[in-house]
């Protein structure tokens, strides 16, 4: 069996491991669905008054802000459960076994990411409950949601690099979670960019949120008439693959570069 194969094979038991935690302790499932399903009403129903937006209802504009901010913060979930196998010494019993040194961060990363599956799901109902809807073609629709997850495991990688860098799941849960706010609230994933101050406004049209943000109301018809400005309005499909390889291309060496400096102490 190549290494390849070996790495994707104890990849798979380390996630339905990971799963399987999850069954045992559906809190874990429960609160991660809860905070997305709390913004999209808070919004609708109350910023959505106030927030003007061109050619499209607020709460159409708003849904795709909803769901990649939920999948970024769910990737917090990552750093949590590395840190924690790491804190318990999970990490130093899977070193004993005869496995892909590979397998704990595909394991984890693979089974976040089938837990956001569940949580877009569950937002894809609320969000038809206050009145959201897809306007485009079934295959348009799907390669948004492709696109969503592919971000959403990209993610996964940079959270795997933080919670396998910090010494305690407390420190992991708020450095797993703190660079989020600014990524999400400054981009165009509640409010268009184009009343924001000139260098903000730049660095918003810019943010790998707003590109996928963007795409996926491209995708589902959701736009309106407020997109930005430039590149990163003509062509946000373009920059939001490119931002996911980028994240990729950094972080999964990074990540399992950190895990064996881990795995050695």
């Amino acid at each position: 069996m190549s290494a390849v194969a070996m790495a994707l094979q104890d990849g798979w038991v380390v996630a339905k491991r990971n799963l399987t935690k999850i069954k045992r302790i559906p809190d874990l499932l429960i609160f991660s669905t809860i905070q997305p399903i709390m913004f999209v009403l808070l919004f609708a129903y109350v910023f959505g008054y106030a927030i003007p937006t061109q050619g499209v209802n607020y709460r159409e504009y708003l849904m795709p802000g909803i769901f990649v901010q939920t999948v970024a913060f769910g990737a917090g979930i990552t750093a949590i459960g590395l840190a924690e196998d790491l804190q318990k010494g999970m990490v130093d019993r899977f070193r004993s076994l005869p496995m892909s040194r590979a397998a704990v961060l595909i394991g984890r990363t693979t089974s976040d990411l089938l837990n956001n599956v569940f949580v877009v799901t569950v937002m894809s109902l609320t969000g038809l409950i206050v009145g959201w809807r897809i306007h485009t073609d079934i295959g348009r629709a799907l390669l948004g949601y492709v696109l969503l997850l592919t971000f959403a495991y990209a993610m996964s990688w940079i959270s795997a690099y933080i919670g396998l860098s910090v010494k305690s799941v407390e420190v992991a849960q708020s450095a797993g979670f703190i660079w989020m706010f600014p990524l999400t609230f400054l981009s165009n994933a509640f409010v268009p960019t184009g009343n924001m101050p000139t260098f903000l406004r730049t660095v918003a049209e810019w943010n790998p949120i707003s590109s996928m943000v963007l795409s996926l109301r491209d995708l589902w018809g959701n736009a309106g008439q407020e997109r930005g400005t430039g590149l990163p309005a003509e062509h946000p499909y373009l920059l939001a693959c490119g931002w996911i390889a980028l994240i990729l291309v950094i972080f999964v060496p990074l990540a399992i570069s950190r895990y064996r400096e881990a795995a050695s102490r």
